[in-house]
C-alpha cells in the first residue's frame, strides 16, 4: 500500500470538490478554481469533509500512480485555500527585477533587459531594499504553474559556483569553488 496514496484528505471550509464522468477533479475555493484529469484506474472518494483516494488493482503502474494522484489532489486543496508562495534573490551587482502588472522585467547583468510574460494566475510582487538583494515574490494557488514559472525565472542566470551571483531561490545554499588561486597552494 503506498504510504502517501492511502493517506486521507480533510478539506478545509469553503473548499469544494467534484469529480466529472470523464475523471475531471475540480477544487473550487477561495483563491480560485484547479482541474486535474485522473488515470481511470484510480478512483476519488469524496465523503463529508475528507477524500480518499483509491486504486482498483495492485499493479505496480496502480501503486505508483496512487500517491501522484493524491499528491496532486492534495496541492490543488491546499492551493485553492491557501496559495502558494515562491520567493527568489537576485544576487549581483546590478541585478534588478522589476514587476508590472502580469511583465516581470529583469537586469541580470546583459546587455538586454529579459521581459517575461507571466500567465495570469500569477501574481508577481519585487522589493529592492538598499544593502540587501532584491528578491522577486511569486504566488498562486497552482503549484505546478508557480513551480515552472520560478525555474523559468532561475534559467535566465543560474547562480555560479565562485561568486554565487544569480537567481536563487530563499535560503539556497550554493557550494563554493575555490578559484585559481587556492589551487597551487
Amino acid at each position: 500500500m503506498s504510504r502517501i496514496g492511502k493517506l486521507p484528505i480533510t478539506l478545509p471550509d469553503g473548499v469544494k470538490i467534484s469529480v466529472s464522468e470523464s475523471n475531471l477533479v475540480t477544487v473550487t475555493g477561495k483563491l480560485g478554481q484547479l482541474y486535474q484529469q485522473v488515470d481511470p484506474k484510480i478512483t476519488l472518494k469524496i465523503e463529508p469533509g475528507l477524500v480518499t483516494v483509491e486504486r482498483h488493482s495492485e499493479a505496480q503502474d496502480d501503486r505508483a500512480k496512487h500517491g501522484l494522484y493524491r499528491s496532486l489532489v492534495f496541492n490543488m486543496i491546499k492551493g485553492v485555500s491557501e496559495g502558494f508562495t515562491t520567493v527568489q534573490e537576485l544576487v549581483g551587482v546590478g541585478y534588478k527585477a522589476t514587476g508590472n502588472g502580469q511583465v516581470l522585467e529583469l537586469a541580470l547583468g546583459y546587455s538586454h533587459n529579459i521581459w517575461l510574460e507571466l500567465p495570469e494566475t500569477i501574481t508577481v510582487e519585487t522589493t529592492a531594499v538598499k544593502g540587501k538583494n532584491n528578491t522577486i515574490i511569486l504566488k498562486s494557488a497552482d503549484k505546478q504553474l508557480i513551480g515552472q514559472v520560478a525555474a523559468k525565472i532561475r534559467s535566465f542566470r543560474k547562480p555560479e559556483p565562485y561568486k554565487g551571483k544569480g537567481v536563487r531561490f530563499l535560503g539556497e545554499e550554493i557550494k563554493k569553488k575555490a578559484g585559481k588561486s587556492a589551487a597551487g597552494q
